[in-house]
């Protein structure tokens, strides 16, 4: 079971940029002096926050993919979208360009819409548990929509109350964005549930928010902080909670969503009836499902929008498991010619050898992202994937952790956890292939680890920003990095329209 958050409520369409005039007041809408009355309408605000994420394709429904993998060095624009190709080869002109600005403007309306639960739901008499819950709800979304607006653009303005149309907010620096977002996580652990059943699940527990206050630490290098977030999922009380799933496949069907592996993901709905993409258009049905797979796909299938670099795949075949076999997840994680070891006559690409689809011709050596697809039980692709995205996943967990202990320099202790994510693969443990690493060598091991375990999920360029990586000694893997000017990059450019119509916001460096 899975919960798809809906709303109907005009009032939280939050900052979005349209020909509206908004002091004219709809007479069919509810205001929002109005609106927080009682425990249904705090419910109704904590699900429209969720709801942002299937908001449009510039969230998780699309994009956020594409500047996760896409942007970094695994995968590429392989298709006909001129703005995204420009966009991933770092060629990017207009700084209202969608693919960002949208990104950055329905980040902002979830923090909208989670500063309207947090600054209303106070004052509403309910249940006051409950009450604190969905408040914690509110901070952690908060909090995970400000991390991706400081990864990607570095220094956005923080925004803490309900937002006023004559408002003018300064750049805060990456580290006061990240600060909050760590505040925020802080505050709502406490009033967080370690778990739910039934209709609630896939809302925001306990665990999810340990494991982005580390990844947030993490991020900034900050080794103590982060090892003693994610300590709560390894060796203390989420130790019970979580563990890795027995098939590292089970990650990434439809039929083992919300496992035992899952600290959060992104509950998806297929909805045959949907009729846009805009959640707050009432007079039609919204899309409650992720469009990814039809851009991931290959051709034929799908509009092969992104794909990913073959390189990746020599990283599997560095090692074979214990029994002298391929790593599992290489054939999880992509379709290529040799999905099947047998080759491409025994590769199946939904219901067709890839030798029968492909050929000799231009796509035979094609690299696809698997894990977002739906070939497991379809023949082909659309806009309305059901498929969840697991947005952390625990051997994520397990390698942060490992990574943390790691820049404290007790890195004999952080072998354990690497074993345990190379064990599920099948691979010698670790600590009896590469006994005694220094603190250097280890962070190189895990650099491997993770593009191993978690390639095509939309985390590299975040490991490739935390490391220092990103610069153009990526291009012998990845051309597109022969763009890549160092100190500009790092960030996307703040959406144009925004810092005209603010004289407080200032632009990224160097664009």
């Amino acid at each position: 079971m899975k919960t798809i958050f809906k709303i109907s409520l005009v009032l939280l369409l939050g900052l979005t940029a349209c020909d509206r005039d908004f002091d004219e007041p709809n007479p069919n809408s509810p205001t929002i002096a109005s609106f927080w009355k009682n425990a249904g309408d705090a419910e109704k605000g904590v699900n429209a926050t969720y709801s942002t994420f299937y908001r449009t394709a510039s969230t998780y429904s699309r994009w956020m993919f594409y500047h996760g993998s896409l942007k970094s060095d695994e995968g590429f624009g392989s298709g006909g979208d001129i703005g995204l190709n420009n966009l991933v080869s770092f060629n990017q002109n207009d700084y209202n360009q969608n693919l960002t600005a949208e990104t950055w403007q329905n980040l902002y309306v979830g923090v909208y819409r989670a500063n309207q639960v947090i600054a209303n739901v106070p004052t509403i008499e309910m249940d006051e548990a409950l009450k604190a819950r969905l408040i914690g709800e509110a901070k952690f979304l908060r909090a995970l929509f400000y991390f991706n607006l400081t990864l990607y653009y570095g220094r956005p303005p923080l925004m803490l109350e309900p937002s006023q149309p004559l408002d003018t907010p300064p750049n805060a620096s990456t580290e006061e964005a990240y600060a909050q977002v760590a505040l925020d996580l802080e505050q709502a652990i406490p009033d967080l549930p370690v778990s739910y059943t039934g209709i609630d699940l896939g809302r925001a527990t306990r665990g999810a928010a340990y494991a982005l206050l580390g990844k947030t630490y993490l991020q900034q290098n900050k080794y103590a902080e982060a090892a003693g977030a994610f300590e709560w999922l390894i060796e203390g009380p989420g130790a019970n909670l979580y563990d890795l799933t027995e098939n590292y496949r089970d990650n990434f069907l439809i039929s083992t969503e919300n496992n035992i592996e899952s600290v959060f993901e992104i509950q998806f709905q297929e909805n045959l009836s949907e009729t846009t993409d805009n959640d707050v258009d009432e007079s039609r049905v919204n899309n409650t499902g992720t469009s990814i797979a039809q851009f991931y796909a290959p051709p034929g299938i799908g509009f092969n929008d992104g794909a990913a670099r073959r390189w990746l795949i020599d990283e599997f075949l560095e090692e074979t498991t214990t029994n002298g076999e391929r790593d599992p997840r290489l054939a999880a994680s992509f379709i290529y010619n040799f999905t099947n070891p047998s080759g491409p006559d025994d590769t199946q690409v939904y219901g067709q050898s890839f030798s029968s689809r492909f050929g000799n011709g231009p796509n035979a050596n094609g690299v696809w992202f698997r894990k977002l697809l739906n070939d497991h039980w379809k023949n082909q692709e659309g806009f309305r994937s059901p498929n969840n995205y697991r947005l952390i996943r625990y051997a994520d967990v397990l390698l942060m952790y490992a990574e943390a202990l790691n820049g404290l320099d007790r890195t004999g202790e952080a072998y354990q956890y690497v074993d345990r994510v190379r064990q599920r693969a099948g691979l010698a443990t670790l600590t009896s292939a590469m006994p005694g690493l220094n603190q250097d060598q280890f962070l190189e091991q895990l650099k491997h680890e993770r593009i191993t375990e978690l390639s095509g999920e939309a985390w590299r360029f975040a490991d490739l920003k935390r490391w220092g990586d990103l610069s153009p000694a990526l291009s012998s893997r990845d051309p597109e990095f022969q763009n890549f000017v160092v100190g500009k990059h790092e960030n996307y450019p703040i959406p144009q329209r925004d810092i005209d119509l603010n004289p407080n916001l200032t632009q990224n460096p160097k664009y």
